[in-house]
């Protein structure tokens, strides 16, 4: 699968591949193990879960989580709108476009609607840095 950019591939629920990126997915594993105070993870654990949390049936399951509570890398829909689609990064939202982020804005307050699965905005939230796309710049 291709993405735009690894944020946007989490969000989608995907994790770093451990044939293609293995520094990175090992990074991503062991900042894993320390959200779920658990052991390295196997590769079978991880896709269970993202899994479940990334799809209802065969809607995408989405998180209401506060605002001011998510790491740089999470997305979200802004106003609850799915054409608004924007990730987090520092004190703003960068609108997502299929070419590149195309508008920053200042992040709101409340709460929101958040594609990002829960395991990975605990993932984002240990430190684990995602690659982004240049126009995030």
């Amino acid at each position: 699968m291709f993405f735009l950019d690894e944020v946007t591939a989490l969000a989608a629920g995907h994790r770093p591949c451990f044939e293609c990126r293995r520094k990175d997915a090992t990074a991503f594993a062991e900042n894993w193990a320390q959200t779920k105070g658990s052991d390295f993870p196997y590769v079978e654990e991880m896709d269970r879960v993202l899994q479940a949390e990334r799809l209802d049936g065969r809607s995408k399951r989405m998180h209401e989580m506060p605002v001011d509570d998510l790491p740089d890398g999470t997305f979200l829909f802004l106003n609850g709108e799915p054409h608004l689609a924007c990730a987090v990064r520092g004190s703003h939202l960068l609108r997502w476009s299929e070419n590149g982020y195309i508008a920053k804005t200042a992040r709101p307050r409340g709460i929101a609607n958040v594609l990002t699965p829960p395991s990975i905005v605990a993932v984002l939230r240990a430190g684990y840095r995602p690659r982004w796309h240049p126009s995030a710049d």
